[in-house]
């Protein structure tokens, strides 16, 4: 019988923290994930102080759930929180400063962009699984969450905290999964709405590329909103974009407006590198049947019709929305979802495109 969730909180609860308490009752279990026989899990420390100290508890924690009958292999890691920096002395947002030049990060030498017709396809889910496994293939990636509405890659990402400013011109940007990352959602307070008109999002997206230290990249990846508005605008005129990639599913709504964004990168002269078909079918825990509740074959259908590549066709997975809402990208991990954004990472590096 495989080890359950339970048992692994049960065998932790065994281990008293210093000033009382163990990791299960003070809520310091992050990420925990039962592939088979192998256990892997987060340990988060309230400081970095706290975190030095803590290896050896980390070192007891694995030989704990190890000693658990099912239990062949244990990663155990240690984190903490780093310390609140203050809030950066920059006004987000705001028109737009003349351009003499298209802008492109020093250092960044990709930008590719990760587009949809309409919201709802699992765009932002592609976004970050996709730069964790171009990290995982060793390349040097970054991600922008340019959905300036409805940023979601702080909790996909697992990602918290504001960006530094020490100059107070210079954004110092955020890491997780070994992705380099930068999101609006890091410099507004949590649950507060952007209200905003499109001079202001177009003056924000010219922040989030031009002031931010991005270091040395092969990619960076940029998460458009749904539609074709102004983020998509400021992006293709007036960045230096290698190109797009479209995303949707199956069915003919979905597939009217994945051409409305192809039709628009078009006009732009930005070139579309590929099609990505997400919730392409499911597979029946219960009987291992295969629906296409979407549709079948649509995406492919389009890329073949329009001569562009279909980069990859992903299932409706719990363990990719679980990991989402966790903080912790599937693609991060071992499985079959990971395997599968593994493939598409490694075409568009054999291909030159990341």
């Amino acid at each position: 019988m495989p080890v359950t969730q339970d048992q692994i909180h049960a065998v932790l609860e065994r281990l008293a923290l210093p000033d009382g308490g163990t990791l299960v009752s003070r809520d310091m279990l992050r990420a925990l994930r039962i592939e088979g026989s192998r256990v892997s899990f987060v340990i988060e420390a309230p400081s970095l102080e706290i975190a030095k100290l803590m290896e050896p508890l980390r070192k007891a924690a694995e030989a704990a759930v190890l000693s658990l009958d099912g239990v062949e292999a244990v990663s155990a890691a240690l984190t903490a929180h780093a310390p609140q920096q203050p809030a950066p002395s920059l006004k987000v947002g705001g028109h737009p400063k003349p351009q003499a030049e298209p802008l492109k990060p020093a250092g960044v030498k990709r930008i590719l962009a990760i587009a949809s017709g309409k919201g709802g396809v699992g765009k932002s889910t592609i976004s970050s699984n996709l730069a964790v496994a171009l990290a995982r293939q060793g390349r040097k990636v970054g991600l922008l969450d340019a959905d300036i509405y409805g940023p979601s890659q702080p909790r996909m990402m697992g990602a918290a905290g504001r960006p530094a400013s020490p100059d107070g011109k210079t954004i110092e940007p955020l890491h997780a999964h070994g992705v380099t990352l930068m999101s609006i959602g890091f410099m507004l307070e949590e649950g507060k709405a952007v209200v905003w008109r499109g001079p202001m999002l177009m003056g924000a997206l010219q922040q989030m590329l031009g002031q931010v230290n991005w270091g040395e990249l092969d990619v960076l990846i940029v998460d458009l909103p749904p539609g074709t508005g102004d983020v998509q605008l400021t992006l293709c005129t007036k960045a230096e974009l290698s190109g797009a990639i479209v995303v949707s599913t199956p069915q003919d709504v979905a597939l009217l407006d994945a051409r409305k964004a192809l039709d628009m990168f078009n006009t732009l002269k930005t070139p579309v590198l590929g099609l990505i078909e997400n919730m392409s079918f499911f597979t029946c825990p219960d009987c291992g049947g295969e629906h296409h509740i979407f549709g079948h074959g649509g995406v492919a259908a389009e890329a073949e019709t329009l001569g562009l590549p279909l980069l990859g066709a992903l299932p409706i997975d719990l363990e990719t929305r679980l990991a989402g809402d966790s903080g912790t990208p599937v693609a991060a991990g071992g499985g079959a979802m990971a395997q599968a954004y593994a493939r598409i990472a490694e075409g568009l590096v054999r291909g030159g495109m990341a």
